[in-house]
């Protein structure tokens, strides 16, 4: 029998893209959604290995029971693939705690009770892969987008420490950083907060408006991104950490280079808070 993968939000976008790149591959993939409608369209793509579950993964008590009757009724699960989340847009002063609550149920908490569900069964199987789609936003930072940032920052670590603590196990763990891609992010995945502060206009206007414009013109290609992601479930050893794409891979960098400058210009004041010598 082929092999099982479980992705969260196979409607559109990297989900999608990676479902039916495993398809065509020969894997079987249970796929979540978010309607009736979704799961019978889902199924359809390849009947007898795509396999539909209407889940809302803020809904944090279904998941267990809904991952225990996948490992039942379709089989024991492969590797599961947290990529069901969205974006938000606002100035943090503008935002409501709702709205950030929200962010983080959908992108960290959905992700890490998906993880708590599966964790069990590949830890008796001494094998399992995780893939967490976070972002070059867990990363760095852009202004506007710091509750999104702040989800992906939380995933990435989240992500890392898992790893670490299933090393052992037969466990690999990926966090998988993109940047900009083709896919429905900066539109249908993207709430945009309503402005209410004139003082924030210049600084983040600018990026508002530019992020709409290059909605649909990223340098990213989803189904490029969905061969690179079967490459590190099919990795003897994978990363704990890849990004994709050009512009991640170029400001990550940017980024880690400030913060070496940074951290190097005030060295002197870091060090000075041990405890003196005796």
């Amino acid at each position: 029998m082929s092999k099982l993968l479980l992705i969260t939000g196979v409607s559109t976008g990297f989900g999608r893209a990676l479902a039916e790149a495993a398809l065509a591959k020969g894997y079987r993939v249970t796929g979540t959604v978010r309607s009736e409608a979704a799961r019978k369209e889902f199924e359809a793509l390849k009947p007898g290995q795509a396999f539909g579950r209407v889940l809302d993964v803020t809904d944090t008590t279904a998941i267990a029971p809904l991952v225990a009757e996948i490992e039942k009724s379709v089989g024991p699960i492969h590797a599961l693939v947290n990529n069901a989340g969205y974006g938000f847009e606002g100035i943090l002063e503008e935002s409501t705690l709702d709205e950030v609550r929200h962010q983080f149920d959908v992108n960290v908490f959905g992700a890490v009770a998906m993880m708590q569900a599966v964790l069990p069964f590949m830890r008796r199987r001494r094998a399992g892969r995780i893939l967490n789609i976070t972002s070059m936003g867990g990363y760095i930072t852009f202004p506007g987008i710091g509750v999104y940032n702040g989800s992906k920052f939380a995933l990435e670590g989240i992500s890392e420490a898992l790893a670490k603590e299933v090393k052992g196990l037969g466990i690999h763990v990926t966090a998988v950083g993109p940047g900009g891609f083709r896919t429905d992010w900066a539109g249908r995945s993207l709430i945009r907060k309503e402005r209410s502060i004139a003082d924030y206009d210049a600084v983040f206007d600018p990026v508002r408006k530019r992020r709409q414009d290059m909605s649909g013109k990223q340098t990213g290609d989803p189904k490029k991104a969905a061969a690179a992601m079967l490459t590190l479930i099919e990795a003897e050893n994978p990363p704990m950490h890849l990004l994709l794409g050009s512009d991640a891979l170029r400001l990550v960098r940017e980024k880690l280079d400030f913060l070496k400058s940074e951290f190097d210009a005030w060295e002197k004041l870091t060090l000075s808070t041990d405890v003196d010598a005796a």
